[in-house]
């Protein structure tokens, strides 16, 4: 394997993840600032995420053809642009736009995967998908905190800063990275499997008459809604929830909150291998299901800081589990030439519900049910433990036909 490639990679999805996480805590408040309301705010999340997902298959099956550096850099190039947009918005329809633009383009982190199954043999690709965990373990540290200590300085600063990292991003990608070889055309598998159409529905259904299997998509599925319901409503929870200096939480203590948790969630990460290797993946998931649905489930009774500190160690260690070991008991239980199909389902499922959870986080909050909002993000982490009980009990966690 030729390990020179993946320090440009690192670099990109480094910068792209850092853009990412500045606009995240203090976008509520942008769109707030224009006139958007809480179920404006939860739309525009989802407004993304569905053009993600009428994307990404496109952005994935292109880059198959052409290679993956033409279409990362389109894909960067619209994040650079919907951020310059976006930090220049006078009114709240420019902002959907620019939201828009982003998802439409979102291909950055799905095509730099592809690139490292590109050029890493099978046996090296679980540790040199690690810098993509790496690369998100640091931005969700270090761009939450950018994002709260800039903000004082006005809401469309953080915006300038993420637009500059993308384009420190492009620059990379074009100068640093080199080139992949297209896929061949004779209908065979890349290195990541075949890759499927977003209606091919027949084709996906297909994994949900797999019993073991369509448990463990389930649980994917109600994992991402508890994670996207929460991250879409905690910043307007925390405005009309806590105070600073006799102020409501504003995108600069969001900021530092956010920073917090990816701080607890690099901590997951550094013990993660040694968990599983002593406890095994299905005991991880059920556990970080458990502490997610504790840590939101105390965010309907939280009034002061120290107890939404407790909350989100509970959540951020929940949350720092279940994803890593759900992806891999989702790849184990199919065949190689499978998991690429297979991530993309899991991908499309990411999407959908990122599409539902924050509409009803927004709407929930928009009529000041604050703790139902909680409850609701509880709720699904209870349904996936539920889910993952079932699952367990079968004994086909990673059953592979």
């Amino acid at each position: 394997m030729k390990r020179w490639p993946l320090l440009p990679i690192f670099l990109i999805v480094l910068a792209d993840i850092l853009g990412l996480t500045i606009i995240l805590p203090l976008l509520p408040f942008y769109a707030e600032k224009l006139g958007a309301s809480p179920t404006l705010v939860g739309l525009l999340v989802s407004a993304y995420a569905f053009c993600q997902l009428l994307s990404g298959p496109f952005l994935g099956r292109w880059s198959d053809r052409t290679g993956r550096k033409p279409l990362l850099i389109v894909s960067q190039l619209g994040s650079f642009a919907s951020r310059l947009l976006l930090a220049g918005a006078g009114s709240l329809w420019v902002v959907y736009l620019a939201r828009i633009i982003d998802g439409l383009t979102a291909g950055n982190l799905v095509l730099a995967q592809a690139y490292i199954s590109d050029v890493t043999e099978p046996e090296n690709r679980t540790r040199s998908f690690a810098i993509i965990g790496i690369s998100f373990g640091i931005g969700f540290l270090l761009g939450p905190a950018i994002s709260g200590a800039l903000s004082g300085f006005g809401l469309a600063v953080p915006i300038l800063v993420s637009a500059g990292l993308s384009a420190i991003s492009i620059l990379a990608t074009i100068f640093l990275l080199p080139a992949t070889t297209p896929l061949a055309h004779d209908g065979a598998a890349g290195p990541a499997g075949r890759r499927l159409s977003l209606f091919a529905l027949g084709e996906y259904l297909e994994f949900f008459r797999r019993p073991g299997l369509s448990r463990l998509l389930v649980e994917f599925f109600c994992f991402v809604m508890a994670f996207a319901g929460f991250t879409g409503g905690l910043a307007l929870f925390l405005e009309r929830r806590l105070s600073w200096n006799g102020q409501p939480f504003h995108a600069r203590e969001v900021g530092f909150v956010f920073a917090y948790a990816g701080l607890l969630g690099i901590g997951v990460q550094s013990f993660l291998g040694k968990l599983a290797r002593r406890f095994g993946e299905p005991w991880l998931v059920a556990a970080g299901f458990a502490s997610m649905a504790i840590g939101y489930g105390l965010l309907a009774g939280v009034y002061a800081l120290p107890l939404l500190l407790v909350a989100g160690l509970f959540s951020s260690f929940g949350t720092g589990v279940v994803r890593p070991s759900l992806t891999s008991l989702v790849t184990q239980a199919v065949a190689r030439n499978e998991q690429g199909v297979v991530l993309g389902l899991n991908t499309s499922l990411q999407s959908v519900a990122q599409i539902v959870a924050p509409a009803i986080a927004g709407g929930l909050i928009d009529r000041g049910l604050l703790g139902a909002w909680a409850l609701f993000c509880a709720g699904c982490a209870v349904v996936g433990l539920v889910v993952q009980r079932s699952t367990a009990a079968t004994g086909r966690e990673i059953a592979v036909p």
